[in-house]
């Protein structure tokens, strides 16, 4: 794996909008993908798949229905528009808020396919404050390297992702992320001392120092 070609693959920009009167944070994310848009489509909506590239999934995958990510977000499917646009509510436990993802899928041509991802969340001030878009961002890059690698046949799932979050190429891309979101928070206007601060906070998250 080329970990700045798998960097440089994702286009990145954050920003903000109103909802129900409160400042919400957005992040965006944008890769291409060789394989055609029905089987994007079909590797980003079906629980079998899902489990392959992402995380296990439970629930009921249609439009209404809810679903659970093991150990990690649930909510319920608020859009369902096969075989372009996929919206859900993104809730980690109980915490409360608005918080949405929206997957949508442009077919380049018959094997090429534009995926974006956009998360739109209303972020706690101090958390937005310490570590800027990187704190979801970092993730979902993560997400979609695991789906570049499903879609292209290679070895992908929770298991090998788990146990190469370890390696010097995992930190190598985490740190990379870190900072390549640190240059989308710079583009929306973000002071200098602001950026550098959430890039150093968020990359300590990730890629905590090894013990002595």
């Amino acid at each position: 794996m080329n970990i700045v070609d798998e960097i440089n693959a994702i286009h990145r920009a954050t920003g903000s909008r109103d909802v129900s009167g409160e400042e919400a944070r957005t992040v965006l994310l944008r890769r291409t993908y060789d394989a055609p848009v029905e089987d994007v489509w079909d590797a980003c909506t079906t629980a079998e798949r899902i489990g392959r590239w992402f995380l296990p999934v439970t629930g009921e995958l249609r439009l209404g229905g809810r679903y659970q990510l093991q150990g990690n977000a649930g909510g319920e499917v608020l859009r369902c528009e096969p075989p372009k646009l996929l919206r859900v509510s993104w809730v980690m436990g109980e915490a409360p808020g608005f918080s949405e993802v929206e997957v949508r899928l442009t077919a380049q041509d018959a094997e090429r396919t534009v995926l974006e991802l956009e998360h739109v969340a209303v972020v706690p001030p101090g958390m937005w404050d310490q570590f800027g878009p990187g704190a979801v961002g970092v993730g979902w890059d993560l997400g979609l390297l695991g789906l570049g690698l499903y879609l292209a046949g290679e070895p992908s799932g929770p298991e090998m992702a788990e146990q190469w979050q370890y390696s010097d190429e995992a930190r190598d891309f985490m740190i990379r992320s870190s900072r390549a979101w640190g240059t989308a928070y710079a583009a929306s206007g973000a002071p200098e001392d602001t950026v550098a601060a959430a890039v150093d906070a968020t990359t300590g998250f990730y890629v905590p120092a090894r013990p002595e």
